[in-house]
This record gives C-alpha cells, sequence and structure tokens, in this order.
C-alpha cells in the first residue's frame, strides 16, 4: 500500500534565487520532486506586496506586485512547474497581518496610516521588527481575507497557508481607538494597560479566532477540497506573545493542517516539544492535522544530516505523518547533501500527500491504532 505523507518545504525570497527565473523555479519543482517531496509552500505576501499581479492591491494600494517580479507572474509558474512533476501547491502569505519590517509601516501604512495597530502608548506597533497592521480591524481583515481569496479563485492551488503572523497580533496592541471603544462597550471599562490580562488577552484572541473561522468557510465555500493549512508558534507562547489560540481553532476544525514551527537547533530541544504536543495539545482525532516545521537552515545554520533523520524518525514513532522544512536552500547546500540523506532514506519510497478524505480516516485509524503508539513511544523515550 502507497504511503500517504506530508513532505512539504517552503520557498522563499529571502536568500534564495528560486523565484529569479521561471527556469530556476522549473529546476526546482524537478529537485523537490526526484527528493521525494509532495508538496511546496511558496510565498506570495511579504514586505508589503505580492508575487502575483494583484487587481486587489493595485486598487487598495496602486502596487500591482512585488517590482522585482514585474512582468512575470512567479505563482503561475510555480503552480504550472509543481503540477508538471506531480506536486501540491498551498501559497503561503509570510507577512500576514505585519505591514513591513523596519519601515515605520513601509508603502501599506503610509497609505492607509488608519489601519495602523498600535501599543498602549499610541504608538505604531512593533515587535521584533515588524511593525504591524491592525489585525482586530474589520477592514483590515476584510482587506487580508480578499487579499486570500484572490489567490484561491485564480489559480490552481491545493489551499494556503497562513502562519506566525495570521491570524496573529503582538500582544502589545490592541490600544487603537476602534478596539478600545470596542472593548469599552462590551465590559464598561477601557482594556488594562497590562497587554497580558487574562480577559483581555482571550478576547483579542477570541476576535482573531472569528476571522479564522470565517476566512475558513470562505475559502470552503468556493472549494470544500481546498485545505487550510497554519504554521503558528508553539502554544501557549504563542497565545501570549502573538494571541495565537491554536487549541481553541482544532477544537473548531478551523485547520486541516498544522505546523508549529518547532524551530529547534538540536534534536533533544526538538523531541521534548512534540512529546508535549502530543502529550497535551493533540489528541487521537486530531493528530492527524499535525506535520511540524523543522528549521533546516538559517544564516549559517543548517541542521545535521543525524538531527534531521533523528527528527524524522520520532514524528513517526509519535504517529505523525510529516514535516514541512524551512527552507528550501538547505537542501541544496554543501552539494545537495541534505537532499541525498533524505532520497536515501525516509523519503526513498515515495508517498502521496493525504486528501481531505485520507487525513479523516487516518484520524480513525489513529483512534484503533493510539495503544501500540503510545507503547512505542514509551519505549523509544526510555533509549533516547
Amino acid at each position: 500500500m502507497a504511503k500517504v505523507e506530508i513532505r512539504g518545504v517552503w520557498l522563499t525570497t529571502t536568500d534564495s534565487k528560486v523565484f529569479d527565473s521561471r527556469q530556476n523555479i522549473a529546476s526546482a519543482m524537478d529537485f523537490l520532486a526526484e527528493t521525494g517531496f509532495n508538496v511546496v509552500f511558496p510565498v506570495v505576501w511579504n514586505r508589503g506586496s505580492t508575487m502575483y499581479p494583484s487587481q486587489l492591491m493595485r486598487q487598495t494600494f496602486d502596487i500591482e506586485m512585488n517590482p522585482q517580479f514585474v512582468g512575470r507572474d512567479p505563482l503561475a509558474e510555480v503552480v504550472t512547474e509543481a503540477r508538471r512533476v506531480g506536486l501540491k501547491i498551498i501559497p503561503w502569505f509570510e507577512y500576514g497581518f505585519a505591514s513591513s519590517y523596519n519601515l515605520n509601516g513601509g508603502l501599506l501604512l503610509a497609505k492607509k496610516p488608519e489601519w495602523a495597530a498600535r501599543d498602549s502608548e499610541g504608538n505604531l506597533l512593533k515587535k521584533n521588527g515588524f511593525e504591524w497592521l491592525n489585525a482586530l480591524d474589520r477592514e483590515v481583515q476584510s482587506f487580508m481575507l480578499n487579499l486570500i481569496l484572490e489567490v484561491v479563485k485564480n489559480y490552481d492551488v491545493d489551499g494556503i497557508q497562513a502562519d506566525d503572523r495570521l491570524p496573529a497580533l503582538p500582544s502589545e496592541g490592541g490600544y487603537d481607538s476602534g478596539t478600545v471603544e470596542r472593548y469599552r462597550q462590551e465590559f464598561g471599562e477601557s482594556p488594562p494597560k497590562n497587554f497580558k490580562d487574562g480577559r483581555w488577552l482571550q478576547w483579542r484572541a477570541d476576535i482573531l479566532t472569528e476571522f479564522l473561522a470565517r476566512l475558513y468557510q470562505e475559502v470552503k465555500a468556493i472549494n470544500s477540497n481546498l485545505l487550510l493549512t497554519i504554521a503558528p508558534n508553539i502554544h501557549d507562547w504563542a497565545y501570549k506573545e502573538y494571541l495565537q489560540d491554536s487549541p481553541t481553532w482544532l477544537q473548531r476544525g478551523l485547520v486541516d493542517i498544522i505546523h508549529p514551527q518547532i524551530y529547534r537547533r538540536d534534536f533533544l530541544t526538538y523531541k521534548g516539544i512534540v512529546d508535549k504536543l502530543v502529550s497535551e495539545q493533540f489528541t487521537d482525532t486530531t493528530l492527524s492535522k499535525l506535520a511540524p516545521g523543522i528549521l533546516m537552515k538559517v544564516g549559517s545554520y543548517r541542521i545535521s544530516p543525524e538531527y534531521l533523520l533523528q527528527a524524522i524518525e520520532y514524528n513517526r514513532a509519535c504517529g505523525i505523518s510529516g514535516e514541512v522544512f524551512f527552507f528550501y536552500e538547505g537542501l541544496r547546500e554543501d552539494n545537495s547533501a541534505l537532499a541525498r540523506v533524505l532520497r536515501k532514506g525516509p523519503y526513498a519510497q515515495s508517498a502521496a500527500f493525504p486528501s481531505l478524505l485520507e487525513l479523516n480516516k487516518a484520524r480513525e485509524s489513529k483512534k484503533t491504532s493510539s495503544s501500540l503508539w503510545q507503547h512505542l513511544l514509551g519505549f523509544l523515550r526510555n533509549i533516547v
């Protein structure tokens, strides 16, 4: 029987030349298919622009797409070349509700200053270099929803991907006049200055969850087979820092596949987080949705072959049928060393990407086999 696994990789514009030409894209798709991957997550939204000609962006911000790619449609090229070699395509809205990175809001907020998120001092919300749109604002939410639906309606994709900035807002935010007034109407008082106050955290997180529910519903209304996948940061750090309530998303069935960013640089730390996710956040009915994000490369760091193999092996031992790697260029370094490790090892046998039906079947089968996995998990924990 053919394997069914999620074997994915993110395609970036940062530190990568994949998008620089149609030929580079075709070569990358060939390489990924040969290595045993079955899904790509190409970036389509970052730095205040799209990787495709966008009517919505032209109408709203007078910029149709990333200026570097004017005259081309990199997303259409990825779709064509990925389809040619049998890869699934799930476009990745990398920046989400972030407006810019160290650009004081950049083009988006220069054009729409009223869309800015605010901290408790009334300043433009900034965290870790990123300046933010107000993700709690209905108009901003409608823009983001329409941007995503534009891709779903116009391209032959298999789903869309949100991440640690969608839906998200740094918990320091929410102090714009509109949000303050909404809170005051509901509770008869202004929001607390303590941005990690329990009720204030939950109230804002709930607004983002409702946005996700609307997004899920509207994507499925266009095509019920489209997948909504999310790569949030790890709970509950992501909840306290970015208002991402992923347990509620799972409980309400608002996400088809979830890729927590377990971006740790050694296997034991990675294993500890997987153990916690499997035992505390996921259940027999939701484990089939889990395919962790693994850090393959960033800056001068590259995962070791040993850690790479251990992570995949441990995922399978825990009943996790897949992973997604950040990011593509890590596979190509050192004469494609890590790609060869995958090709000769865990990805030697090809695997089909799961359909929604198969994800549901996997969920059912996990109910019957969970005790077996628990025994194996216990054994592995004792020997690692």
